[in-house]
């Protein structure tokens, strides 16, 4: 067999991405959860889930001049990074690390440590006859010219049956307080394996 001259090392694979698809946020495993409306927009995961796709809605636009403070939804499946045990102790303790990852890439600006939630609640969930967690929590926001104190942040973990976890984070300005049950709505519409 001939060889590559000059050498080069294999690069790595990237990991698969979820997509919008007509009225539905597929993963890339082709688990998939409703939108939240025809108001929200087609955005990119950043909350640190394999193969997922997210939606946004700007709830205060150039607050600051140039920054906007919105909404935000992404669903997708717990990385392999994070171990996941099928069991009720299991499942909060996926939701946990994953509202974890997902603080810590939405508000920790690169550099500084994420702030740490308040008035947090944990219940077990069942969705379409699979087990659940969801964990929410208050997020501090101290942002020059955002009127904002605070946002809501919503996890969802909910066991696939085959190991693995679909995973739902939803991030939401205080001040838009009627989305929250949407997402609750949403989440127990989500569909396993499409």
């Amino acid at each position: 067999m001939k060889t590559v001259n000059p050498s080069a090392s294999p690069t790595t694979t990237r990991p698969p991405e979820g997509k919008v698809v007509g009225t539905n946020l597929v993963a890339s495993n082709n688990d998939t959860m409703p939108l939240m409306s025809s108001v929200w927009g087609d955005y990119y995961e950043q909350t640190g889930l394999y193969g997922g796709a997210a939606i946004w809605l700007t709830v205060h636009d150039k607050y600051d001049g140039k920054s906007s403070w919105g909404n935000y939804v992404s669903f997708g499946q717990l990385p392999a990074s994070i171990p996941f045990k099928n069991t009720p102790a299991g499942l909060k303790d996926a939701a946990a690390s994953a509202g974890g990852m997902a603080l810590n890439r939405l508000y920790s600006d690169g550099q500084k440590k994420a702030p740490a939630p308040y008035a947090v609640t944990r219940r077990p969930i069942t969705v379409n006859g699979h087990a659940g967690f969801e964990i929410t929590g208050r997020i501090p926001v101290k942002k020059p010219k955002l009127k904002e104190t605070y946002s809501v942040i919503m996890i969802a973990v909910i066991d696939r049956g085959d190991g693995t976890a679909a995973v739902s984070i939803g991030d939401f300005a205080g001040s838009a307080p009627q989305w929250l049950p949407v997402w609750r709505t949403k989440v127990s519409q989500i569909k396993i394996g499409g």
